[in-house]
Order: structure tokens, then sequence, then C-alpha cells
């Protein structure tokens, strides 16, 4: 049986939808058992919980030969940090109780500094933490800045007419799909042929900066003037809670773009066949984000 936490998310369901496909048995955690139906009706066996619900947890990864594991996010938590030590405690607990033997976890680069990274921290606590746990065989998936951190600027062209936010215009990006993590942990868990305690970096298809952005999403969307401005957290930390960020989220991300900005959160590897994934970001723009702006647009 492979457990799936965090099933209904990004990475999570392209996990669980390939485990099916390749004919395993699968059990889909997540906290609606009504978004589960969709794996439910593939013959996968769902488990409502909650990931800060650490005996739900214990019960749920029962009879595992292997896990995929993630820290569901959770921007409107008035204390990110704690809430992410929570959840990693739970995931080790439950993986040790268990007597897991193979884990995926969904990291992210940055994961190999203790500090000045915001919410990435809680990563490198959580790899911590299973590098520590005897026997578990376990493979980190430092996976790059995701594409889908993009979306929430469909609101921002809709109201400034431009794309706005913390990290330089001309800072070199690991853009990645999480279709592309997914598709990576699923085949990760089907072979299972890590072993010991492993970090893999995934970079996408290539480095982008918020230059390069722009003109695709204005491509796709037929403004092909648009541009990006990158603004002092000042001004952005307001409009970050407006969208539904606690306070203490938007610091945590402010901290991480200035991680970025500053060279300190960046990939340690030299880009390869093996850290390179396959979707451009002007797939995602044309098959995500514009279908997104558009939806919008149809609704205003």
């Amino acid at each position: 049986m492979y457990v799936i936490t965090g099933a209904t998310g990004n990475t999570g369901s392209v996990v669980a939808e390939r485990l099916l496909a390749a004919g395993e048995k699968v059990r889909v955690v997540g906290r609606d058992a009504k978004r589960l139906e969709r794996f439910t009706q593939k013959g996968a066996e769902p488990f409502v919980a909650d990931s800060t619900d650490a005996n739900a947890l214990t019960k749920a990864f029962s009879g595992a030969k292997a896990v995929y594991a993630m820290i569901p996010p959770n921007i409107s938590s008035p204390d990110v940090r704690a809430h992410q030590e929570r959840v990693s405690d739970d995931l080790v607990s439950a993986i040790q109780k268990n007597e897991v033997k193979h884990a995926v976890v969904l990291s992210s680069f940055g994961a190999d500094k203790p500090d000045k990274t915001g919410p990435v921290i809680g990563l490198y606590n959580l790899e911590k933490k299973l590098e520590a746990v005897p026997g578990l065989n376990v493979l980190f998936l430092r996976a790059g800045y995701f594409m889908e951190n993009i979306l929430p600027q469909v609101g921002v062209i809709k109201s400034f007419g431009s794309m706005a936010g913390p990290v330089k215009e001309d800072l070199l990006l690991p853009m990645i799909a999480t279709r592309d993590i997914g598709a990576v942990a699923a085949e990760a868990l089907l072979k299972l042929n890590f072993q010991g305690k492993v970090s893999r970096e995934l970079q996408g298809p290539r480095d982008v900066s918020y230059t390069d952005v722009p003109k695709i999403v204005g491509s796709a969307i037929g403004k092909p003037d648009l541009a990006y401005k990158h603004l002092p957290a000042m001004l952005l930390k307001p409009a970050l809670t407006q969208m539904g960020m606690s306070p203490n989220m938007a610091d945590l991300l402010l901290e991480m773009a200035d991680a970025l900005n500053s060279g300190y959160m960046r990939m340690l590897q030299p880009r390869s066949r093996e850290n390179s994934t396959p979707t451009t970001l002007e797939t995602f723009v044309t098959e995500v984000f514009a279908p997104a702006y558009q939806g919008k647009a149809a609704r205003a």
C-alpha cells in the first residue's frame, strides 16, 4: 500500500493518479472526503485526516510500504513556522510508529540552510528530523520555484495592469511546474531504488527571470507590453495580507524573497538532464495561467 499525503494538492494529486494508473494499491490522505472522491472512483482507499492530527496520521500510515510526505501550506496561520513544526513532528511520528521503510518527501531548494529562508526553514527541519529516523530510506525532492507562484499575478494584472512582486526582475529562477514534481515523485515510489537519506534537486527546464515572465504571459493574454515591477516589502505586505495571507506568512514570504535576491537561497548543483524537468513556462502559461486569467475576466 502506498500512502499519499496532500493527495488533493498540486503534487500529491499527480502522484496518486500515476500510482493508480500503474495498478498500485493507494491510500489517499486529505482533509476533505469530497475532494478525495476523484481517486476513490479509480480504486484508491480514502482516509480523511488533518495533517496536525498525529493519531489520525499514524492510522493513515498503517501497512504502508512507502509514503509521499509533504507539509501542506497554511498561509492564513498566525504562526506558520509553529504549524510546520507540528506537521513535521506528526509525519515523523507516523513513519516511525509504522516502521515505514521508504518515503519520498516534497522539499525545496534552500532546504540546506537552517535560517533566513522564510517557510523553507520548515523543510530544512523536516529533512533533519527524517534523517534521524533509523532504517528509513528517504528521498528529498528539493524542487525549484513553482510556476504556480505566478498565479496570484492574475489579480495583480487585473488591478494594476502590470505584474509586481518582491523578487528582483533580473534574478534567474529555476522555475518548475508542480505536475513535473509529482511525476518524479511517482516514478521514485514505483521504483523504490533509493537507499539511505538522499536529496535530489529539480530545477525545471531552464532558469527564467521576471524580465522574461511578463513577455511570456503578455503574449498569451493579449498584453504584449506587460511589465514587472520589483516592489519593496513595505508596499507588498499589505497587498499580501489582502490576498489572505496572515501577517506572519507575509513576513516569511518576504524573507524568502530576500534570500533569493541575495543568492543565499539557490540551487547547489549545475543543471543536468537528471535535475531538469520538461514543462516549460510557455506551456504552463498557455495551459494554466491564461485560462485562469480569462476565467477571472469572464466572471468580472
